[in-house]
């Protein structure tokens, strides 16, 4: 097998060495990882429970920025695992501190904060303040060197009530950590989830966060990711973005003054680049024609063709 990239090993290589040095780290103490149901932090869960077994709790935090119909795929995809899951309710807390902020890079930071603060809350309940286990890859270092704060770099408060972090994953891009998944013995429809950000919809939903702006969004996005199914479409990554712009519409005779939506879809292998896909012309105005149908509050779709770089994958 191939060196991975970053770390200078093989993938089965890379497994053992992180697991002993999960084991060293930890030792006797129990670890705290927050579980999105993502590739990225599916992966780590897996390592840890293998490195520490039983002293592993997951904690999925509905932070009231995910898809539609998201956290409860997340809990029945996990129904089979053998590790304590706690799923938390956590949308109100977390829109209120949202409530007027508009700069990403705040938003973010916010975002990060409250999710240390649910942790530390539920690792209290758990019995489990010793170590807070995260995702990280190497792309999300990397961006956060003067692109953007990650939630698992720039965004973590200085101050945490734990003993320290563990992010096995921090050397290996997007498509390594899938090979390691499936050498942990982790499904395909696990391994090969499209990445999805931690801040969630909160960096696809330009402006003020609100529970009808998001309602919004998760909508546009449902429908985009049930065409590009319904058409065969593979992509890396695909979904909406709500900006903070409207636009004049007419539905059913009567003038409209809605958000305008963007539909994005690239390829890419590490992660690092991408390019748009192409999409068919009977693809773009399916969507449009439902979403105008369906959905009210969007006047305008369009589609975005900026690749990366000079662009990023996520709007924000």
């Amino acid at each position: 097998m191939e060196k991975l990239r970053v770390a200078g090993i093989t993938a089965e290589e890379y497994i053992q060495k992180e697991i002993e040095k999960i084991r060293e780290t930890v030792g006797d103490s129990r670890v705290l990882l927050g579980l999105s149901g993502g590739v990225d932090s599916s992966v780590c869960a897996a390592m840890l429970s293998k490195a520490i077994g039983e002293r592993l709790t997951c904690v999925l935090v509905d932070h009231g920025l995910m898809r539609k119909n998201e956290v409860q795929g997340v809990i029945d995809a996990f129904a089979g695992f053998s590790l304590t899951l706690i799923s938390v309710n956590a949308e109100e807390r977390f829109l209120a501190k949202l409530a007027g902020i508009t700069s990403p890079e705040s938003k973010r930071k916010v975002i990060g904060e409250e999710f240390i603060r649910v942790f530390e809350e539920e690792s209290t309940k758990a019995g489990v303040t010793d170590f807070l286990a995260q995702g990280t890859i190497y792309p999300d270092i990397v961006e956060s060197d003067g692109i953007k704060s990650h939630h698992n770099v720039g965004g973590l408060p200085e101050k945490l009530n734990f003993k320290g972090i563990i992010e096995p994953l921090a050397s290996l891009y997007k498509d390594e950590v899938r090979v390691i998944g499936r050498l942990l013995g982790l499904p395909d429809s696990l391994v090969n989830r499209q990445p999805f950000p931690g801040p969630g919809l909160a960096v696809r939903c330009i402006g003020e966060l609100t529970k009808p702006k998001l309602d919004l969004l998760r909508e546009v996005d449902a429908v985009f990711r049930e065409e590009l199914d319904t058409f065969g479409i593979e992509s890396s990554q695909s979904f909406a973005v709500l900006t903070d712009t409207r636009a004049v519409g007419n539905k059913d005779g009567v003038r409209t003054y809605g958000y305008v939506a963007v539909l994005r879809a690239v390829k890419t292998l590490d992660f690092m680049n991408a390019s748009i896909i192409r999409l068919p012309y009977e693809l773009l105005e399916k969507v449009s024609d439902r979403v105008m149908r369906e959905i009210d509050g969007i006047s305008r779709v369009l589609y975005d063709v900026t690749s990366k770089p000079p662009g990023t994958i996520e709007f924000e």
